[in-house]
């Protein structure tokens, strides 16, 4: 296993960590299989986003005995509320989650706090200027945490984190489709057309600007989403047209600037250990240049751009993002934890569509949008 310097905290992380998606099933026994694995694999680092108390006393299981031996990443601001996931900023529920999370754990505490899911400026303003920030920095302060992180898939967003000098550690949505998409608060100029008028190397100039200042201010960037939720893997699904392995979806992950660890999904012990293959990969199964270069012209017909040409919707639904959490469903094959509470916290669902079918006359690449809400409505329950 290869480490790297978490910017400039001080820790040395496995290049592949873990994410949490996998600790919940098979009734949670899954976590210990993949907590041993990552112990005799080299993995050190761990993301722990889920608020889910049976998930979080999972993790605290299987690290009894050997807790200094991994660095966990957990988040602050996810709380378990009323028998489900909830984003808070509600000062007392984040404080009761938090010290949850430390007694679910069975630790004292936690290497990095992660502000937990921060996509809008108003919501980092409001952070930043408000009790939740005040309150990380006691517990950095007082010891518990060690290091402040937010997690964050707007690079705008976190651009102004970042240099507000506040955070150390970013964790953030990294794979070569998400990296062409340009900032925006209200994904509506995700996806446009003219970003694949260049090759798909071409990347977004804020996303590539991320990088560099984290690189140059010694932010560590830890990645999700480096697989694009299954799509980057499967031919069928994938927005480039064409499927990317495992080891090239890892390897430019890795090469973007500033990037510590690759947080790799994992249900279970083997797709686990197909990226922990990356590290004794030869090169020429690591590069990724050939295959962009090989990408087929790209034909959107039927498929969300999410670029919200769609909009306005009369009920206010976000079109584009329910698209985009049906469609990373769909890639699983199920609901991933992280998709569905995602999902949850939209204002408005698609269980909410009145089929008035105005959308569909605006949107340009004729996607059967009333179709994708019945389906939405079907996968979430809402």
């Amino acid at each position: 296993m290869n480490y790297r310097d978490l910017g400039n905290t001080g820790l040395k992380v496995s290049e592949i960590g873990m994410g949490c998606e996998g600790f919940g099933e098979n009734n949670c026994e899954n976590a210990q299989l993949l907590f041993d694995t990552a112990e005799e694999s080299g993995i050190n680092y761990f993301d722990l986003y889920t608020s889910d108390p049976a998930i979080r006393a999972s993790v605290g299981k299987a690290l009894k005995g050997r807790r200094d031996k991994f660095i966990i990443q957990a988040h602050i601001c996810s709380i378990w509320k009323n028998g489900q996931y909830k984003r808070t900023r509600d000062i007392e529920e984040v404080k009761a989650g938090f010290q949850e999370l430390l007694a679910l754990l069975q630790t004292d505490h936690i290497e990095v706090g992660m502000i937990h899911y921060v996509d809008s400026m108003k919501d980092w303003e409001n952070i930043a200027n408000g009790p939740v920030l005040q309150y990380v920095r006691d517990l950095k302060k007082a010891g518990v945490i060690r290091h402040i992180g937010m997690s964050s898939h707007n690079p705008r967003v976190a651009l102004e984190a970042v240099r507000s000098g506040a955070i150390e550690v970013l964790m953030f949505s990294v794979n070569p489709c998400y990296d062409l998409q340009p900032a925006s608060e209200d994904v509506e100029e995700l996806w446009q057309e003219k970003n694949y008028e260049a090759p798909l190397v071409n990347m977004d100039p804020e996303r590539q600007e991320l990088y560099e200042v984290c690189q140059r201010m010694g932010v560590g960037i830890t990645v999700m989403k480096a697989f694009g939720g299954g799509d980057l893997l499967d031919g069928a699904l994938s927005p480039a047209g064409k499927a990317l392995t495992v080891n090239q979806c890892l390897h430019y992950a890795l090469t973007r600037p500033g990037v510590s660890t690759v947080l790799a999904g994992a249900h279970s012990v083997e797709q686990l250990k197909t990226s922990l293959a990356y590290e004794d990969a030869p090169d020429e199964e690591k590069d990724y240049a050939l295959a962009f270069a090989a990408f087929p012209k790209i034909s959107w017909k039927g498929h969300c751009m999410y670029c919200s040409h769609c909009a306005p919707c009369p009920k206010k639904i976000d079109v584009a993002d329910v698209t985009k959490f049906l469609n990373l469903a769909k890639a699983q094959k199920e609901v991933p934890e992280t998709v569905r509470e995602h999902y949850e916290v939209l204002a408005h669902h698609a269980g909410e569509c009145i089929q008035c079918g105005s959308c569909e006359t605006r949107c340009p690449f004729g996607v059967p949008i009333m179709e994708n809400m019945k389906a939405a409505k079907e996968i979430f329950g809402k």
